[in-house]
């Protein structure tokens, strides 16, 4: 019985992860953006970019559409 429980445990936080990474991009970076004024950060601007296009000194926020593309944070 408690191998059941473990085995669903797992399934639903995996299942989750999948479910977050697939999320639109347009989507996230709205989240993004109103935790970002939430806090009351000023100045910056969130960019999506195909995942092998971000350059090695972008800020990754975040990973949209199954992990295709990536959410940059750059101050400006």
């Amino acid at each position: 019985m408690n191998k059941r429980y473990a085995f669903l445990a797992l399934t639903l936080v995996f299942g989750l992860g999948a479910a977050q990474a697939a999320k639109p991009c347009e989507e996230l970076k709205s989240e993004i953006a109103a935790k970002l004024d939430e806090k009351g950060v000023q100045g910056y601007t969130l960019e999506i970019v195909a995942t092998d296009k971000v350059g090695a000194e972008a800020k990754v926020v975040g990973s949209c559409d199954g992990g295709s593309n990536k959410i940059t944070y750059a101050r400006k």
